[in-house]
């Protein structure tokens, strides 16, 4: 299957030494050799870099890899494809616009037997099961909260009922950002580490490279770093429990008692 890759901080950060691990199990250290995405939210705006090439064989990717690129929030996939063909339209990230906000999925998974009729606004491209669940719950938000973002007290709990629907047709690892929040739902592989002060040294398990966040960082920087399965080999990674959706905000996991309507 597919793998994840996400970042949420409370400074604009690079993620070049995540991705480099990251893109390297996209045909050198694993097979997802299927194309692959990231996109990057710098204010109201998004860059997003996909290609249908493996991502260690992508010019693409190189430039990525190379190209310190600053953002708070991060949303990168290696695809191995399940539904769809190899083709650029069925690369994710995928980013559509809701309420004057773009918001960017991405999915590791497999949903069977799904077969949505996607006739509101949002339409899928492709021919990925990802892409017709991301425009599922775009169209579930946008008619239960028609004019603006609600708080996410409110917005939560409508997540995670149109989250579950779809886990129930299969595995549902996702990210899912709108460059303000991070939501990750876990079903079957996702981490997470929060890097903070004291920062330390952090070994790649995929490429023998070693970066010392004390030589990169300030003291109020914060840092959390989601992926399917760890990317460094000397550092403690928290496994996200199956069936959580988890929402980050500066660099964080969000206070669960934040997420209850009063």
């Amino acid at each position: 299957m597919c793998q994840l890759l996400g970042m949420n901080c409370n400074v604009p950060t690079d993620i070049c030494f995540s991705f480099e691990g990251f893109s390297a199990r996209g045909g050198k250290t694993d097979v997802h050799q299927d194309g692959w995405g990231i996109a990057f939210f710098e204010g109201l705006g998004c860059r997003l870099f996909i290609d249908s090439k493996p991502a260690i064989a992508s010019p693409v990717a190189e430039v990525v890899r190379r190209y310190p690129i600053h953002s708070t929030n991060v949303i990168a996939h290696i695809r191995k494809a399940t539904q769809g063909e190899i083709a650029l339209e069925n690369c994710h990230p995928f980013i559509r616009e809701l309420w004057g906000r773009y918001w960017v999925f991405a999915h590791n998974g497999n949903l069977e037997n799904f077969y949505p009729e996607c006739a509101g606004v949002y339409k899928p491209v492709g021919k990925t099961d990802s892409e017709k669940a991301f425009c599922l719950i775009l169209e579930k938000l946008r008619s239960t909260f028609p004019q603006s973002k609600p708080a996410l007290a409110e917005f939560y709990p409508v997540l995670e009922e149109i989250t579950k629907t779809l886990a129930q047709h299969g595995i549902f690892n996702y990210l899912l950002s709108d460059g303000e929040h991070l939501f990750t739902h876990c079903s079957t592989n996702l981490h997470y580490i929060v890097r903070q002060a004291p920062f330390a040294s952090a070994h790649s398990i995929d490429e023998d490279v070693t970066v010392d966040f004390r030589e990169l960082t300030n003291e109020d920087d914060r840092v959390a770093v989601i992926a399917t399965f760890p990317l460094t080999d000397n550092e403690v990674w928290t496994q996200i429990l199956p069936g959580e959706l988890l929402v980050f905000q500066d660099g964080l996991p969000v206070n669960s008692g934040l997420l209850e309507l009063s």
